[in-house]
């Protein structure tokens, strides 16, 4: 064991440029320890079959014809549009297409610029509306601040307290079950659906 340890070492030194000293390489559970990889099975390339040229010509020539059917296929549907469900009229309402028809009213212009007066009267009165509910807000949220600094200047606890959220002002209660009981036998859909969808071609 000594004499194979000896020239395993002698070989480490010669093959491993750079490693100073004598090393043990033995057998056992070191990091220095002899191990095997895995075996690879490989096996020689399989030799492709040489085709005849005249099978070859013929596929070539079936996946063209089989393309230039479905190309003439496409070519003669190509004038007719897919059928939208949604947009066909009902065949009722093609027959009371007469009875539908709303009869054409002429406005005069005596109408059109009584209408447009009424149109900017109606206009002037919602901004003269808006106007005043903007100055009252205005008034309002400068007369609070008034008044809240001259609490201030009488007291700062008082003023404290005032600039307080109130949440009586806005009471809200929610009262109810926090969590949805279960449906006795209730049988839960797995996902299985009926598909209708057409197949235009």
């Amino acid at each position: 064991m000594s004499l194979l340890n000896n020239i395993l070492s002698s070989v480490y030194r010669v093959c491993v440029p750079g490693v100073l000293g004598q090393r043990n390489i033995g057998t056992a559970t070191t990091p220095l320890y002899f191990k095997l990889t895995q075996v690879v099975g490989g096996e020689p390339l399989k030799k492709k079959k040489r085709l005849d040229p005249q099978i070859i010509r013929q596929r070539e020539e079936r996946k063209k014809r089989k393309i230039e059917k479905q190309i003439r296929r496409l070519e003669k549907n190509a004038g007719q549009l897919k059928p939208v469900d949604e947009l066909e009229v009902p065949r009722a309402i093609i027959k009371e297409i007469d009875i539908r028809k709303k009869p054409v009213v002429t406005i005069s212009g005596e109408e059109m610029d009584k209408r447009a007066a009424l149109n900017k009267a109606w206009s002037a009165y919602k901004y003269q509306q808006h106007r005043a509910e903007v100055t009252m807000i205005d008034q309002a949220a400068t007369a609070r601040e008034r008044a809240l600094e001259e609490l201030r200047e009488e007291s700062e606890e008082l003023w404290l307290e005032a600039v307080q959220i109130d949440p009586t002002l806005i009471p809200f209660k929610a009262k109810g079950p926090v969590l949805t009981p279960p449906i006795p036998e209730y049988k839960s859909p797995d996902g299985e659906y009926i598909n209708v969808t057409r197949i235009w071609e």
